[in-house]
């Protein structure tokens, strides 16, 4: 006998045991409630007959009637409650052990359906643990496909679980091939380019040394503009496949910031831009110091294309038990609207993108926050200018 059915049985038997224990409690207590009537009717008519021998006509005349008056329906009778009689005081005799049959049928009724109900619960119980065990094993890995249990109301339930995890599956390793895949192919093209960019490279000082014209320092900035980008595709492919490695260790906040800037010190002197930055103290948290360099200084350089001669670039961070923030902003127009939800995205240039950008420096800086616990956005500051806000959580 399955699980399912065994279930299905014990349920039934108990629903059959409380309606009979329910039937035989209500043809009880009407059979004892006609034998109470009858008996308390008789006494009644007895002492009447013996105190007065010649009204045994008018009696049974009146027992005739009455019986004619229960067959046709009696409606509530107060007759007696003007002599201060009341139903206490002419029924206080009655046993109470005639209610004993019903009282135990009633509790047997009342516990066939509790115990049913328990039971139908518990088993209800733990089936859902079983089947949250299972999901809660899948979601950290450690399940397989298989998931066993009874034939009952859950199965279906059941069914559509191994389904959608066999599907799940399945698009996770579809997901993590192409992943590779395309990170393969990233990389390859990165190489490709890497090839031709160099040659062009010797073959542009070979021409500035014989004959030098404006074109040939045209065409060294598009190829410096190529080598930044097959220098960022590389970097993505390392990221994408998992193997950009992390020299963990504690980043001080202060100590990055200050490098960013120096790193930009010529292009900030171009523009008489100043950066901002103050001493909060040792604030710091644990990640790769030279790629958090890399991502601090695409977002300060963006906040330089943006900011007008003169201006400055400010930088503050502070720490909170779960996570260190800092904050870069600068004194230019700020984002358009439409572009804050796009301006992390690879290769996706805003309305007002300067200079010969090719729209990836933004995507890397979230990635190398991302790989290192944190997150990145963007606003605009309600008294002006662009915002990024950066939190670094911890471990």
């Amino acid at each position: 006998m399955t699980e399912s059915r065994k279930q299905s049985l014990i349920v039934l038997l108990s629903v059959l045991l409380g309606l009979a224990g329910i039937i035989c409690l209500s043809v009880f207590w009407l059979r004892v409630y006609r034998q109470t009537v009858f008996t308390h009717m008789s006494a009644f008519c007895e002492i009447v007959i013996e105190e007065h021998p010649d009204m045994e006509g008018q009696v049974l005349a009146a027992l005739k009637e009455y019986h004619g008056l229960m067959e046709r329906g009696i409606k509530e009778n107060q007759f007696l409650a003007q002599y201060g009689y009341g139903s206490s005081m002419l029924c206080e005799n009655i046993p109470w052990g005639v209610f004993g049959l019903p009282t135990v049928c009633f509790c047997l009724s009342a516990c066939s359906f509790l115990l049913s109900a328990w039971y139908g619960k518990r088993r209800r119980q733990r089936r859902i643990v079983e089947l949250t065990g299972y999901l809660e094993q899948v979601n950290t890995g450690r399940a397989g496909l298989q998931i066993r249990g009874p034939e009952d109301e859950f199965s279906r339930l059941q069914d559509e679980i191994y389904k959608t995890v066999t599907f799940l599956y399945q698009t996770r390793e579809a997901a993590v091939k192409a992943r590779e895949n395309f990170a393969d192919n990233l990389a390859n093209i990165a190489h490709q380019l890497k090839t031709p960019i160099t040659a062009a490279f010797l073959s542009l000082q070979l021409m500035a040394e014989t004959a030098p014209s404006i074109y040939g320092q045209q065409i060294g900035r598009q190829l410096r503009r190529l080598e930044r980008l097959e220098e960022a595709l590389l970097t993505l492919s390392k990221m994408d496949a998992g193997t950009l490695k992390l020299a963990w260790a504690p980043v001080d906040i202060y100590t990055v910031l200050n490098l960013a800037a120096e790193e930009l010190e010529e292009l900030l002197a171009e523009k008489y831009i100043s950066v901002d930055i103050p001493d909060r103290g040792a604030v710091s948290f644990n990640g790769d110091m030279e790629w958090t360099l890399e991502g601090i200084l695409n977002l300060m350089k963006n906040c330089l294309e943006h900011s007008a001669s003169g201006s400055t670039i400010y930088c503050e961070y502070s720490e909170t038990p779960f996570y260190a923030e800092i904050l870069l902003w600068d004194e230019g127009e700020g984002f358009w609207p439409e572009d804050i939800p796009r301006l992390f995205e690879r290769f996706y240039r805003g309305k007002d993108a300067a200079g010969e950008g090719i729209g990836i420096g933004l995507s890397l800086s979230r990635s190398i926050f991302e790989l290192q616990n944190g997150t990145i956005t963007a606003r605009n500051r309600p008294t002006g200018g662009a915002c990024f806000e950066i939190r670094m959580y911890r471990h």
